[in-house]
């Protein structure tokens, strides 16, 4: 494997050129030419494809556009430049399993294949939403307490003891350190010590993940972000996550939010950036898993139909050339207290299980409040799970899949978008459970998407 040293110097000396050039005419210019060399097109109406042909394209374009490019360092406006044989090894030494967590409540990752017959693991959390400090650890208890739940995450603190958290300042290492330790408590607390966190998620800069590689605060058998910027990009920031994780040990979870509608063009493109993303992160990020979390450009969430057809074929891709483990984020465009935010969790549920993810949510309302809770993280798990038991097809999934669009969709055009309540709002903050009208809303969904078609949902 490429020695990160060889990276680090890479990314000070390679071939320089300005952002926007890079931009332009790197990555839009190149996503571009290879989408009109491989004709690639999407179907809104087939958001989970049952086309293989079409997964091996996407992968093989990807590729293409890793080995072409690689990647840019913004703080030296280099090229980080890659050997076709670099990438390949990266992609063949992928992690095929991940062990998380430890003692009774470690749980194993594993790299899924499509229409996997085993239960895809479920990370609970609304990651990087912003917190109030008094909200924080009851909302994450709320998803730890749930017994379907494998994993767990968190949002971010956006003040501690009453003081706001800034990037780049020392209260960074303070509301780092302070999240981890509701963390820790939260996890006791329900019973659930040993459970795998990705976390240190309150620290935009790479101060607050320096303060937390500590046993006391985020073990060596936790995972953090090592994220890729938009698109293909890297900084001494991140540079820095992953040197942190050389000898302490962290899983290196990496993040590149490909923007669906941005440098890449439509959805066919985007996948490309995303494939392309991957197999450069393997080396750049150190990745031991990827999140799977692209963006849409006008309305963030993951519920949408190119947003989905993009986790969809980039999971089959990696599946059927490169298996490595993959968990794809679900951030629905509702939030709590909304019919709505169950029927896009639903959806985006169906897509990642039956094209080979794992589970991470939920980001409610964009990811951009505290409005999530405990119960939609159970919903995501049980819908996946169901979508493994009954041994879904692609084309059964689709069909789901188009159903529920019907239900949620128009929040799409919503102004203020559909942000539901924050946490307190939505549950009862003594006993940590629903509140009546949650309750029943997901009572009610639940039956509606088992009458749709998913008859194991139980």
């Amino acid at each position: 494997m490429l020695n990160y040293h060889e990276i680090m110097d890479r990314a000070r000396s390679g071939p320089y050129i300005k952002e926007e050039d890079w931009d332009l005419q790197k990555v839009a210019m190149a996503t571009r030419r290879l989408v009109k060399k491989y004709k690639l097109k999407w179907d809104p109406e087939v958001i989970v494809t049952a086309d293989p042909g079409l997964a091996d394209t996407i992968f093989e374009a990807g590729l293409e556009l890793a080995k072409e490019i690689g990647a840019y360092s913004r703080s030296s406006e280099r090229i980080i430049e890659f050997e076709p044989g670099e990438l390949e090894e990266g992609m063949r030494l992928a992690p095929q399993t991940l062990v998380m967590g430890e003692g009774k409540d470690a749980r194993t990752l594993y790299a899924r294949k499509i229409m996997d017959e085993r239960l895809p693991l479920v990370w609970a959390g609304n990651p990087g939403a912003p917190t109030p400090e008094e909200l924080f650890l009851p909302s994450v208890m709320s998803w730890m307490q749930e017994p379907i739940v494998d994993l767990v995450t968190c949002g971010t603190l956006v003040q501690v003891d009453g003081r706001e958290v800034r990037t780049g300042d020392p209260i960074e290492i303070i509301s780092t350190r302070r999240e981890l330790q509701y963390m820790r408590q939260g996890l006791k607390r329900v019973g659930r010590p040993g459970m795998g966190m990705l976390a240190a998620q309150s620290s935009v800069s790479e101060l607050g993940d320096l303060a937390a590689a500590h046993p006391d605060y985020l073990r060596p058998c936790d995972s953090h972000l090592v994220p890729m910027l938009n698109e293909l990009k890297m900084d001494n920031r991140n540079i820095s996550r992953a040197v942190n994780s050389l000898e302490y040990g962290m899983r290196n979870a990496s993040l590149p939010c490909v923007i669906v509608g941005g440098l890449g063009g439509d959805a066919p493109g985007s996948a490309v950036v995303n494939v392309a993303s991957f197999i450069v992160a393997n080396l750049t990020c150190l990745a031991d898993y990827h999140l799977c979390h692209p963006i849409h450009i006008r309305h963030v969430a993951t519920t949408t139909r190119s947003v989905m057809w993009v986790e969809n074929i980039v999971q089959q891709a990696f599946a059927r050339n490169a298996p490595c483990i993959i968990v794809s984020d679900i951030y629905p465009k509702s939030g709590a207290l909304t019919r709505e935010l169950l029927y896009e969790t639903a959806a985006n549920a169906i897509v990642i299980t039956a094209s080979g993810g794992h589970l991470e949510g939920c980001g409610s309302a964009d990811g951009n409040a505290p409005n999530g809770t405990g119960l939609e993280c159970r919903f995501m798990g049980e819908v996946g799970h169901a979508v493994a038991r009954q041994n879904l097809s692609l084309d059964e999934a689709n069909a789901l899949v188009l159903k529920l669009l019907q239900k949620y969709e128009r929040v799409f055009d919503l102004p203020g978008g559909n942000p539901g309540v924050p946490f307190d709002q939505a549950y009862d903050m003594l006993h940590l459970r629903p509140l009546p009208e949650w309750q029943r809303m997901y009572d009610e969904v639940k039956a509606e998407v088992r009458e749709m078609g998913l008859e194991a949902l139980v």
